[in-house]
C-alpha cells in the first residue's frame, strides 16, 4: 500500500500488547521494519492491508485499516487471533530528519567515550615518551569533542544514551585490559589508532552532511572542525609507522 510508505509512531490503545513507548514502524513499499528506539528491529513484508512478520516471529501479522489523514487503527493478531489494538500517526519529514540527526550525534559522543577508554589503554602501555605525548595530546583533544557533541545534543533537548555510551565504554575497557598483556604494544596501538581515527573521521564526514539536510549549521560546522584534528593524528601515526615498526620488533627481542 503506496500510502502506508513513511515513518510511524505506534501507540497501544488496548489488548495485550505491552507499553509501545518510542515504537515506529518504518515502511517502504513492500518492506517494512518495526523498531523500539536503539533496539534491533522487526522486519515485516506489505501485503495489502497487512504488515506480516518474518522469522523469528513468523506467524504475528498487524493489520491496518485508514482512519483519518496520517492515521490508521491497527490489530495486532497471532495465526489468525487478534491480541492488542493500536493506532499509528504518520511522523513528517521534518520531525524524523531531527531524529536521524539526534541519533547520529548520539553515536558520535558515544564513540568518544569509547575511544577516550581506548586511549587511556594506549597511554598506560606506551613507552616511548614523544609517542605518549603525541597520545596525551590528543585526549585532550577527543574529551573536546565529547563534550561539542554533548552540547549539541542538549541543543536538540536530548541527553547522550546510557545504552549506547555503556556498550562502548565496556567494549574499550576489554581492549585496555588486552592491551596491558600482550607483546609488540607500539606496532598494535599505532594499528588500532590508525583504524578508530579512520572510523571517528567516516563518522563526522557522515554526521556533518545529515546536520546539513536538518538546517543545523553548528552541527556541521563542529563534525568538520573534528575531522580535521582527526585527519591529523590519523597523519602523525602515518609519519611514524618506521619507528613503530622498530619499537614492535625490539618489544619482540629483535635488534633493530
Amino acid at each position: 500500500m503506496a500510502g502506508l510508505d513513511g515513518v510511524w509512531e505506534v501507540e497501544r490503545t488496548g489488548g495485550a500488547l505491552p507499553p509501545l513507548v518510542g515504537c515506529r514502524k518504518r515502511i517502504h513499499g513492500a518492506h517494512g521494519t518495526t523498531v523500539f528506539g536503539a533496539l534491533p528491529g522487526m522486519s515485516f513484508d506489505v501485503r495489502g492491508n497487512e504488515l506480516r512478520y518474518r522469522g523469528p516471529f513468523a506467524g504475528f501479522v498487524d493489520v491496518v485499516e485508514s482512519d483519518g489523514a496520517d492515521r490508521y487503527r491497527g490489530r495486532a493478531t497471532f495465526r489468525g487471533l487478534t491480541f492488542g489494538q493500536f493506532v499509528m500517526r504518520r511522523r513528517s519529514m521534518a520531525d524524523e530528519l531531527q531524529a536521524q540527526l539526534v541519533k547520529h550525534i548520539d553515536e558520535a559522543y558515544a564513540m568518544e567515550q569509547s575511544v577516550l577508554r581506548m586511549l587511556d589503554g594506549m597511554i598506560s602501555t606506551t613507552e616511548d615518551p614523544d609517542i605518549k605525548r603525541e597520545l596525551q595530546q590528543h585526549k585532550l583533544e577527543t574529551q573536546q569533542h565529547a563534550r561539542r557533541m554533548e552540547k549539541r545534543l542538549r541543543a536538540h533537548g536530548a541527553s547522550p544514551s546510557v545504552v549506547k555510551e555503556a556498550g562502548g565504554v565496556v567494549g574499550a575497557l576489554m581492549k585496555s585490559v588486552v592491551d596491558m598483556a600482550r607483546g609488540e604494544k607500539a606496532g598494535r596501538n599505532a594499528r588500532d589508532g590508525f583504524a578508530t581515527e579512520h572510523l571517528e573521521i567516516a563518522s563526522y564526514e557522515l554526521l556533518a552532511r545529515v546536520a546539513d539536510r536538518a538546517g543545523d549549521e553548528e552541527t556541521a560546522t563542529a563534525a568538520r572542525e573534528i575531522v580535521k584534528e582527526e585527519e591529523a593524528m590519523a597523519d602523525t601515526i602515518a609519519a611514524n609507522w618506521d619507528r613503530f615498526a622498530e619499537l614492535s620488533l625490539q618489544e619482540a627481542g629483535i635488534p633493530a
